[in-house]
């Protein structure tokens, strides 16, 4: 099982260190906005490109509302990287867009 974390655990996390975010919207989704250095792999690509992904590292993952991504990070917590699901995804984010 993954965890969860906020979105503005997400920004004060994001503030203080360098952070993986991984965006698994669709492109339409992403262009209107994402958060800043956010990696985008859209949910349907993740299998093909989880070489892009570091096993070593913990990632934070993002969709519109946390579902998409909390999909993702349970098929990734099951492959045996280490992730966190932003509860709310982008429509309970506050913080700056790019």
């Amino acid at each position: 099982m993954y965890k969860e974390i906020t979105p503005n655990e997400v920004e004060q996390l994001r503030l203080e260190k360098k952070l993986s975010i991984i965006d698994v919207r669709e492109d339409e989704e992403v262009a209107q906005g994402k958060i800043p250095g956010a990696a985008h792999i859209p949910l349907g690509e993740l299998e093909q490109r989880l070489t892009e992904i570091d096993k070593e590292q913990e990632h934070i993952m993002v969709c519109r509302s946390g579902a998409r991504s909390g999909r993702a990070s349970a098929f990734l917590t099951e492959k045996g990287y280490k992730v966190k699901n932003m509860s709310g995804g982008m429509l309970a984010w506050e913080g700056e867009i790019e």
